[in-house]
């Protein structure tokens, strides 16, 4: 038997798909270069935007042709899935895999795929969230936040090491609320310093934190650990006070600044990443301009843009998007020529 798993997203649905292709292993199945080769096809999708959801209904499509060959393919979709979504997709997958099955906690945590070129290896530290962005679904799709045990995770990181991985991504939705599920005194500080002291020649990643409580502890530890990548993605969102307001971001524009002030200050050679959603509901060109003053200010390094799209389940969903798509498109590019002017 021979599955192929279909993944979309983000590193955590990487990780996910990993960690769901080495269960099936362990059930005795084989992986297959493609769709056609495989007697189980896994479709592990994305939420988080309904560009990403749309997709879904392409690749059913696709699948469905395959099956009209192969009768015996059993196709499954996964992932972060609205309940709305559900009932959408539910005549055209075999089965829906709900999240809640695959706990971090029964699951075996290997990382499979790999080649003899790869290096990177996504560790999970805790799954779901305790925010509530207007515009996110992941605390309907995830949950709220559950945390690993550290001991779990430096066992994991541990036998990475040993199978001769060089880049350790440590994920979670908000890397910031880490507490060790066993021990609470471990916050995700005090789990960085544990992970740089495992042996090794290796480097520590991690995505993502959240500006709210980005704390003068972790700044400390991240300057000190020479294994801990100085590099850094804090999420802004936008640039606009009363933008970042209705998106329910607990921080102001000033708190913002500030806090990349402490970090380059304490870490000079820090490359600083961002993501910004354009075209929020009711964002003026006023509102848009303040965000452009930001980033002029700040001068990031990468920034990833995000037009923004409603989606069910959110309070966001609840406004009007009244940002024509043309219009977004028109600051989306207009961020762009920024960016590239300023570097």
């Amino acid at each position: 038997m021979k599955y192929y798993i279909i993944t979309y997203g983000c590193q955590m649905n990487k990780s996910d798909s990993e960690r769901i292709a080495a269960t099936l292993e362990k059930k005795g199945f084989k992986p297959a270069p493609k769709e056609n080769g495989a007697d189980l096809v896994v479709v592990n999708m994305c939420s988080v935007r309904q560009s990403a959801v749309d997709r879904i209904f392409g690749v059913s499509q696709k699948l469905s042709e395959l099956k009209a060959k192969k009768p015996k393919l059993k196709t499954v979709l996964t992932g972060c899935i609205l309940k709305s979504d559900k009932r959408k997709f539910r005549n055209k997958f075999d089965e829906i895999w709900e999240f809640k099955k695959y706990k971090y906690s029964s699951r075996p945590f290997v990382a499979t795929r790999e080649s003899k070129d790869r290096t990177m290896a996504f560790v999970p530290i805790s799954n779901g969230c305790n925010n509530s962005c207007s515009y996110c679904v992941v605390p309907s799709v995830r949950g709220p936040l559950v945390c690993r045990d550290h001991k779990e995770i430096l066992k994991e990181v541990k036998g990475l090491i040993k199978r001769d991985f060089r880049e350790i991504w440590l994920l979670g939705q908000n890397v910031n609320d880490y507490h060790s599920a066993t021990d609470p005194s471990v916050n995700f500080s005090r789990l960085l310093r544990k992970v740089s002291d495992t042996p090794g020649n290796f480097q520590i990643r991690f995505t993502s934190p959240n500006p709210k409580n980005f704390s003068e502890e972790l700044i400390e530890t991240m300057a000190e650990l020479n294994k801990v990548a100085k590099y850094l993605n804090l999420p802004v969102q936008s640039g606009d006070n009363k933008i970042l307001k209705r998106m329910n971001r607990p921080y102001s524009v000033k708190q913002y600044k500030d806090l990349v002030k402490k970090i380059r200050r304490r870490i000079p050679n820090i490359n600083l990443s961002t993501d910004v959603i354009i075209g929020f509901p009711g964002e003026t060109k006023k509102q848009f301009d303040n965000t452009l003053k930001l980033f002029k200010d700040i001068k990031f390094n990468i920034v990833y843009i995000a037009k923004y799209s409603p989606r069910s389940g959110t309070s966001a969903s609840k406004l009007k998007d009244d940002i024509p798509l043309e219009e977004k498109k028109r600051r989306e590019k207009v961020l762009r020529k920024l960016l590239k002017n300023s570097r």
